[in-house]
């Protein structure tokens, strides 16, 4: 039977490894070129000598050091070309571009004949979008030219935590690989409308919003499109006053205060000064965003943070509020609370603040990784378990009857 083994690509602090390593799964490799990202992986799961920091352009050298045939692959690769606060590049950017590089990695192993039969890309919904939705076709076509069958879908991270962090992920799998019960897109146009993929998808809009939907659509691959009866994401979490320590933290000076009281819209102060009054303190999210050219402080109060992002400059640093009993307080949101929002609550911190922040930032969230693995990779691994039960039950026949 066929270890529950992954290689990750892109692995920065380790928070896809933790979502994996939560339901089962075994790391045999792991690559990032950032060497501080790595220190922060060492702390949270010790000496990793299975992890590379190299550049994933070093196909050869990539490749020598995978020694086995890993089940999975995963990538979580730049952002920065596909963002809608970044360039826009797309994948022909310099970062974004690493992509390829993990194809390369990947194609290099097929030829030694130690393919993962299934690979797991994650990325920003910006990904969708970016040079006209060419991007995303152009990733899942080289993805099908190395024998993958793809499926795609998006989750949100405020279904696990109270972030609004929406991603969307591609998975692929080889076609001795496809789970059972799947739905399989059907090549001709008019027949995809009455097709069960096509119930499949529309019906599970919790994951495959409009926009995923119209991808998959327009997309014609050499090898196809899958589709998994995937059960609904849970209900969105509100409970961002958990996250966020209310009596502690580096509280702001008064003049700080009416900094970015002064930056935000009158809207917005006056949310804040009915907040203030109320006889409950309240907590809430604030984030500064540039408009027509003027930086602006702009506030949160639904119980569910913004996106975290690096902390580029300082200006993509989520910030917090608590207001009410006639007080107005504000601080910048810590590391701790960085790690709370992406549902690793138990990472240890030993670096320093902004190094955590952009290591957390540049991270995926671990419930929503392990939702994944146990209601989208498990239907395929119990797949492939049966299939080789079978397989050898049937040869150990085999041998008995030439035998007897």
């Amino acid at each position: 039977m066929s270890d529950k083994t992954f290689i990750e690509f892109f692995a920065g602090i380790g928070l896809m490894h933790a979502g994996l390593v939560g339901t089962g799964w075994r790391c045999e490799y792991a690559n990032d070129i950032d060497p501080k990202k790595y220190h922060m992986y060492r702390d949270r799961f010790g000496d990793a000598r299975y992890y590379h920091i190299g550049d994933v352009w070093e196909t050869d050298e990539v490749v020598e050091r995978i020694e086995q045939t890993p089940l999975l692959a995963t990538a979580s690769f730049p952002c920065v070309d596909l963002s809608l606060a970044g360039k826009r590049s797309g994948l022909s950017g310099d970062e974004s571009g690493t992509f390829y590089g993990f194809a390369a990695a990947l194609r290099g192993l097929k030829e030694k004949g130690r393919q993962p039969k299934m690979v797991l890309i994650e990325n920003v919904m910006g990904f969708l979008t970016a040079n006209k939705g060419r991007d995303f076709q152009a990733a899942c076509q080289e993805l099908a030219d190395l024998g993958y069958w793809i499926d795609a879908f998006s989750v949100d991270a405020k279904h696990f935590v109270p972030q609004s962090r929406p991603r969307i992920f591609i998975l692929g799998c080889l076609q001795e690989a496809l789970p059972d019960g799947h739905s399989l897109k059907p090549d001709d146009v008019v027949g995809v409308a009455d097709s069960e993929w096509r119930r499949r998808i529309d019906a599970q809009d919790g994951i495959r919003p409009k926009s995923v939907r119209a991808a998959l659509l327009g997309m014609n691959l050499p090898t196809g499109l899958f589709c998994q009866d995937v059960k609904d994401l849970p209900p969105v979490k509100t409970n961002l006053r958990d996250v966020i320590d209310v009596d502690a933290g580096e509280w702001w000076e008064p003049e700080q205060v009416k900094k970015h009281w002064n930056e935000m819209s009158a809207g917005h102060q006056n949310v804040l000064s009915e907040l203030k009054r109320q006889d409950e303190f309240s907590v809430g999210g604030m984030y500064r965003r540039v408009r027509n050219g003027e930086s602006r402080t702009e506030i949160r109060t639904d119980g569910i943070a913004g996106c975290l992002r690096t902390p580029r400059g300082g200006s993509s640093r989520q910030m917090v509020f608590v207001a009410g009993k006639g007080k107005l307080k504000m601080r910048w949101m810590s590391p701790v609370e960085y790690a709370r929002l992406q549902g690793a609550s138990d990472f240890p911190i030993s670096v320093g603040v902004n190094q955590a922040l952009f290591g957390f930032g540049d991270a995926v969230c671990v419930p929503a990784i392990e939702w994944i693995a146990r209601h989208c990779l498990e239907p395929i691994y119990h797949t492939l378990a049966l299939r080789e039960s079978r397989k050898e039950s049937i040869q150990a026949d085999l041998f008995a009857s030439s035998t007897a």
